[in-house]
């Protein structure tokens, strides 16, 4: 791979995360959930106090910086003996450079490190492109759920998970 570096972001840089989380959510998932639940998951989930409020509860965020260029992120967070994958996103750019497999034996190593035996997370039922990375990358699909969001919105997922 070119020269990915994996770095920490810190709550200095939450309106920098929160910009990029924009830009990657408006494009990506507007044609499958709709803007109007994009925005109300941006500003409920995604925004620099939602975003600065995870961090200090315990949440690491990670932005990919390519070739000295912020490629995307990803969050996660110690649930129990498993690794809670919050978030991976890539920006369209760069999506097909193995950004997030990367990210993937990244969290790996946390798990290894912190003794932890697996990595799970929500993906929705119809990102069918991000299913298939999973899968791709040994990801078990473990259950459906709902969550209700508020806002008149849910979250319509599956919850995968990879055995470490």
């Amino acid at each position: 791979m070119e020269n990915l570096e994996i770095t920490p972001v810190t709550v200095e840089n939450a309106p920098a995360l929160a910009s990029l989380a924009r830009e990657i959510w408006t494009e990506h998932f507007t044609p499958i959930i709709g803007g109007a639940q994009v925005e109300y998951m941006l500003k409920k989930f995604q925004s620099a106090p939602a975003l600065t409020e995870q961090m200090l509860s315990g949440y690491r965020y990670y932005f990919f910086v390519l070739n000295g260029r912020t490629a995307g992120y990803t969050g996660i967070k110690k649930d129990g003996s498993s690794l809670f994958l919050s978030k991976i996103y890539v920006k369209k750019e760069f999506r097909g450079k193995k950004i997030a497999k990367a990210g993937i034996d990244f969290m790996k190593g946390i798990c290894l490190k912190e003794t932890l035996k697996s990595i799970w997370l929500t993906v929705n039922k119809y990102n069918g492109s991000a299913i298939a990375a999973y899968n791709a990358m040994g990801f078990k699909n473990i259950r459906a759920q709902v969550t209700d969001i508020g806002g008149g919105f849910v979250m319509d997922d599956y919850v995968m998970e990879l055995k470490i």
